[in-house]
């Protein structure tokens, strides 16, 4: 999922002016601290650069943020407990906010 959101907003961008645009919007942005009509990209570039730092809260991320997984679906795709979901998923939100707000 995260893949097809990122590439349809290059092709979007890629467009040109006179193109019919579809807005692309996730309600996990307001979670992460993020305006709903913010750049899929800027997340993405963030996420990237997060994977570095701590590749399992990237992926819990990744898996709450674009594939729409709550935290005990995320805890069992993963193989981890609860507990440790709902840590990284608040680590994640703190630093990808912080991140975005920069932008």
């Amino acid at each position: 999922m995260r893949r097809i959101l990122v590439n349809h907003e290059l092709a979007r961008r890629a467009a040109k002016r006179d193109a019919e645009r579809v807005p692309v919007t996730l309600s996990g942005l307001a979670e992460v601290g993020v305006a709903l009509d913010r750049d899929i990209v800027a997340v993405h570039e963030s996420l990237l650069a997060f994977e570095t730092i701590d590749a399992r809260a990237a992926k819990v991320v990744e898996l709450r943020f674009f594939g729409g997984l709550e935290n005990e679906e995320v805890a069992e795709a993963l193989e981890v407990s609860l507990a440790t979901v709902k840590r990284d998923w608040a680590a994640a939100r703190a630093w990808l906010h912080r991140e975005l707000s920069v932008r």
